[in-house]
């Protein structure tokens, strides 16, 4: 599976996120500063809820254009077993409760998303996230687990590249 190819599968996802934001942003604008929707008493809310939204969408569109600058600045590198799982590594996990298994990659934050490496999926997930941080330095046929809420996963690492 080629590294360079699933990150650019994130940034053309963020990049379609983005459009989305502005979009969503530009229409609540518009609808904020909309002449009929000037407030004719102290219940009429439909403009500054607009424009709350106007706003809360505008720092949305900017933490994505902030997460395109360190995916483009991203630069995976090859797995080196002295050093363990790091930032770029591709990992297939198996899941000790249902015998599954899954495909990481390991990524900066922001790009949490699944997508297609050829014919299987991946999980793009950052090492801020439990499994990512539990992943850091560990090497194949090492165990990981986790605690989410009352579940305790455990996971087998087969496969680093």
């Amino acid at each position: 599976m080629d590294k360079f190819l699933l990150q650019q599968q994130v940034l053309e996802r963020l990049a379609v996120d983005l459009l989305q934001v502005e979009q969503a942003a530009r229409a609540a604008h518009e609808t904020a500063t909309h002449e009929e929707n000037i407030a004719e008493n102290k219940y009429d809310t439909l403009g500054l809820e607009a424009a709350y939204l106007a706003s809360g969408q505008a720092r949305r569109a900017e933490a994505i254009r902030q997460v395109m600058v360190d995916w483009r600045q991203f630069r995976p590198r090859p797995y080196e077993a002295s050093k363990g799982i790091q930032l770029g590594a591709l990992v297939c996990l198996l899941d000790a409760d249902n015998n599954k298994q899954q495909q990481l990659f390991l990524g900066p934050a922001g790009g949490s998303m699944k997508l297609l490496g050829g014919t299987q999926p991946v999980q793009v997930i950052s090492s801020e996230a439990p499994l990512g941080r539990a992943l850091l330095g560990k090497c194949e046929g090492d165990e990981v687990a986790i605690q989410v809420a009352a579940n305790r996963q455990q996971f087998e690492v087969l496969r680093v590249c």
